[in-house]
């Protein structure tokens, strides 16, 4: 996109040894004193031999940003608690830098604001300046986006972001979760070990529950780590018979046949009744954090499948420059080379 080209910005993709695209995106510009500088956005690590990004940043630990390859470099870059979930998730030592999100860290000169975006414990949306004065911010998987600022190249998610698809509108069931724990006496809720284990989490605290909530092994360990107000927690089968539980979705059969259950999730194919909870933004809220944002251009890089390209094709309609990861060369402009 040419627009990107004038606004001292490339994006772009890079291949890996079999000659495929690696996930995701990077990013070229000139720093302020006019120095090449290029980050990689939650995309997996550069073989040792090949030239390596100056950073790679890391907007959360789920497994889709590819942190278990990119947490191994010294030239990671990411929160603290990212830091630490992949840590738990991966079971490998973290080698790069962290923060505190809120924080400014500097990279090659470079100073990166970092900003909340409410989708997981610890992730985080990134924005800096170029050379030209261009603001650049990548904003990683958004559930909340009344955080980020203003900016001029947006590089950003659309998970739920296909306008034709029913499915991408959608809002939390805040009061069919309240009402599922306090109609049942003994409960359990399926739901990821990260990320919207500690959302349940956190909305039983705020609903006010005190109890004892009980975990697998692995939920335990996140929540107990990431989260500054989690109560009591234990282990599956360690405390009372009538415990609230919270389990993966594929272990609620696990549990005892007298509990009821229910699935945090906007599917529909579990067995086990769905309550609509989710980390991401629908479809109308993608739109308005673009409006509200106000970029010159867009770059939508996240997921795989359609949904970028339906987003960006929709941004374009109501007057926005954007383009997909799919529309992305990986051959970069002579003037970034």
């Amino acid at each position: 996109m040419k627009e990107l080209v004038d606004l001292g910005v490339m994006v772009f993709r890079e291949k890996n040894s079999r000659g495929s695209f690696k996930p995701h995106l990077s990013i070229k510009f000139r720093s302020v004193e006019g120095d090449l500088v290029t980050f990689s956005v939650d995309t997996s690590r550069t073989p040792a031999k090949y030239k390596q990004p100056d950073a790679y940043l890391i907007t959360h630990a789920h497994s889709d940003h590819h942190g278990k390859s990119a947490m191994l470099s010294d030239r990671a870059v990411c929160s603290e608690k990212t830091a630490i979930a992949l840590e738990i998730r991966h079971q490998r030592k973290y080698a790069g830098r962290t923060f505190k999100v809120g924080d400014t860290v500097e990279i090659k000169g470079v100073k990166v604001r970092t900003f909340h975006n409410f989708h997981t414990v610890g992730s985080t949306s990134f924005l800096w300046e170029n050379e030209l004065g261009t603001r650049i911010l990548v904003t990683g998987d958004v559930k909340d986006a009344s955080m980020l600022p203003d900016c001029d190249v947006l590089i950003t998610e659309a998970n739920y972001g296909d306008p034709g698809d029913t499915s991408c509108y959608f809002e939390d069931d805040i009061s069919g979760f309240e009402c599922a724990f306090k109609d049942n006496p003994s409960i359990a809720f399926g739901a990821y070990a990260f990320g919207k284990a500690q959302r349940a989490v956190e909305l039983l605290r705020e609903l006010g529950y005190d109890g004892v909530i009980e975990m697998d092994e692995q939920s335990l360990a996140l929540t107990r780590t990431l989260l500054d107000d989690a109560g009591e927690l234990s282990y599956i089968g360690e405390s009372c018979s009538d415990c609230i539980s919270i389990v993966p979705p594929w272990d609620l059969g696990t549990l005892p046949s007298h509990i009821s259950k229910f699935v945090m999730t906007g599917r529909s194919d579990y067995r086990y009744p769905a309550i609509q909870i989710s980390d991401h933004l629908d479809a109308r809220g993608l739109v308005s954090m673009v409006e509200d944002i106000d970029p010159e251009c867009t770059v939508v890089y996240h997921p795989n499948g359609h949904r970028p390209g339906r987003f960006a094709k929709h941004l374009g309609s109501i007057g926005f420059n954007a383009l997909s990861i799919d529309e992305i060369d990986n051959v970069l402009s002579n003037e970034f080379v």
